[in-house]
């Protein structure tokens, strides 16, 4: 199965975003291509193994399940599922991630004006002190107790 973006609206770059929701990078020393898996159990197999591939100015996501290993001899490809209840959750997982990174992008504060000023509550009341660390709490009752 595929997901279909346009890569204007991923504010972080699609392989840091595969790797935010759990896929690792591995790539195929004999096809010399490279893409990401996610295991599903302690073993190697099975897995989400997933390819990027750019089209003008979208991105394709190819997802598909790797059930084994080859188990013929002479090649070198598994037994993959393109579709089926484990590969639609993932898919609706990662649509669910990329979702929250678009909406993120939109939803940006002006890193011009502070937190609270964004808010709309304004500066600190006068009343409030700054908080002082552990470290120099204890450093300073230390001291004075010395004293």
């Amino acid at each position: 199965m595929k997901i279909i973006i346009n890569k204007n609206r991923l504010n972080i770059t699609p392989s840091s975003f595969l790797r935010k929701a759990g896929y690792n990078y591995i790539q195929d020393r004999k096809m010399g291509k490279e893409s990401f898996v996610r295991r599903l159990g302690r073993n190697f197999y099975p897995r989400l193994h997933i390819y990027i591939k750019e089209n003008n100015n979208n991105l394709i996501f190819d997802l598909h399940l790797d059930q084994k290993q080859a188990s013929y001899s002479g090649t070198h490809m598994h037994n993959a599922e393109y579709d089926g209840a484990v590969v639609e959750d993932e898919i609706n997982r990662l649509k669910s991630l990329l979702l929250a990174d678009i909406q993120s992008l939109s939803n940006q504060v002006d890193l011009k004006k502070s937190p609270l000023e964004e808010i709309g509550q304004g500066e600190l009341p006068e009343n409030k002190t700054k908080k002082i660390s552990w470290f120099k709490n204890i450093f300073t009752r230390n001291r004075l107790i010395a004293k």
